[in-house]
């Protein structure tokens, strides 16, 4: 078994853009069929009474929703933006909390309190091209979380989104001792379940350490000696079952599918019983995603779930050897090629075919922006630079502000 220690993405990327859709259109037509008219006049007024409402439900198999598209415009404007087509701008109202009055943020993400002095990396909020991203009120959030239970599954960078939202929502809270881990463990990476309880509104938020989603394991008998592991790709990991009866699920997945964490390491990947030395990674990712696809078709009632899958998250390290990491005062005016990924292209083209609703978080291009935003030097004594992860207060909380116009407004839920 190898060394669990989330690091760096060796992966290349595609130029592939995503596509785009436009606000329809009304022509008009001289009256000549009133009553047919007027029947068409109905289904445009609904439809637009649809988009103004703050919500679009894509169908499963309809590329509307998947990526992004479905967000309407949050500034109350008719139409339709794409939510993760914008820019970095300043903004002097950021960070949503201080890290060091958050008990559960890592040590580790907590830059400013490991000694990082420049403060303008908090300064910048997220602004898509044709709408605005709500800044929501914190107490109705946590009324609209009561009773609920929103899972993160996935690999460090889930986890720090996970501990992102849980410091968002303390600043709403009163009694900070009744947020508290479920069994009383300190945040780790070492840990596989961490569960905060929000007791004052009856919610919890968990978080699920499963790095590739699928079973990582022991191998097949007799397989040549440098198998020292397998990735069973046809099974998801053992722990799914506790994924399921929650109301929100998030799962992420991408950092761990490199070289130095697979074969480096002597871990390989197996179909049923036959291993497959010669595969590659990006057929072993597409396999796997294939299996967690039809587990959510099969296995997850998204009639009282509602599922989200973040992309991938770009890393900024200045060479191959990624030993080099060059922590910027601002964000990138260009993204140089690191708005792609096949790991992204991968879970947008699974998701594209699927049978049930599922909302992607892409989350890509917007974070490739901003190199400005790593842990960098400011880590918790680790002698190496960090140019993966991000700080806390940081870049996780633009995602959870996306997540949470998405999951509020599916459920018909005030915005603010």
């Amino acid at each position: 078994m190898f060394e669990m220690m989330d690091s760096f993405n060796r992966t290349a990327s595609f130029n592939r853009r995503a596509s785009s859709f436009s606000s329809p259109r009304v022509h008009r037509r001289r009256w000549g069929r009133p009553p047919f008219l007027v029947f068409i006049g109905f289904l445009v007024f609904c439809f637009f009474k649809i988009i103004a409402s703050g919500y679009i439900n894509a169908s499963p198999g309809s590329n509307q929703g998947f990526d992004g598209y479905s967000i309407s415009n949050f500034n109350g404007s008719v139409g339709v933006c794409n939510v993760f087509e914008g820019n970095w701008v300043q903004d002097n109202s950021y960070p949503l909390y201080n890290a060091s009055e958050c008990p559960f943020v890592e040590q580790g993400f907590n830059c400013l309190g490991n000694g990082r002095m420049d403060r303008d990396y908090l300064k910048w909020r997220w602004k898509p091209r044709n709408c605005d991203i709500p800044r929501f009120n914190v107490q109705n959030v946590l009324e609209r979380l009561r009773g609920k239970r929103v899972v993160f599954v996935g690999d460090s960078m889930s986890r720090t989104q996970w501990e992102s939202l849980i410091c968002f929502l303390m600043t709403g809270v009163e009694d900070k001792k009744g947020v508290y881990e479920v069994n009383g463990n300190n945040i780790t990476k070492r840990i596989r379940f961490l569960g905060v309880r929000f007791s004052s509104f009856n919610f919890t938020v968990e978080f699920f350490r499963s790095v590739f989603l699928v079973q990582h394991g022991w191998g097949p008998k007799n397989v040549p000696k440098r198998v020292r592991s397998t990735l069973k790709l046809d099974k998801l990991d053992n722990i799914s079952r506790e994924w399921i009866n929650s109301d929100v699920l998030i799962f992420n997945t991408g950092q761990w599918w490199v070289p130095g964490k697979l074969f480096e390491t002597g871990c390989y990947f197996q179909v049923g019983g036959s291993l497959r030395l010669g595969m590659s990674i990006p057929a072993a990712f597409r396999i796997a995603l294939d299996t967690w696809a039809s587990w959510i078709e099969t296995t997850i009632d998204t009639r009282r779930t509602q599922v989200f899958f973040r992309t991938f998250e770009p890393s900024h390290w200045g060479n191959e050897t990624h030993r080099h990491c060059n922590v910027t005062l601002h964000p990138m005016s260009d993204t140089k090629g690191m708005d792609r990924s096949l790991f992204s292209d991968t879970i947008l083209e699974v998701v594209k075919n699927m049978t049930v609703p599922v909302t992607v978080l892409h989350v890509t291009s917007m974070s490739a922006f901003r190199s400005d935003a790593h842990v960098g030097t400011w880590s918790d004594g680790q002698p190496v630079s960090d140019c993966s992860h991000w700080c806390l207060p940081g870049v996780p909380d633009v995602w959870n502000e996306i997540f949470l116009s998405y999951m509020l407004t599916n459920h018909r839920l005030s915005l603010r």
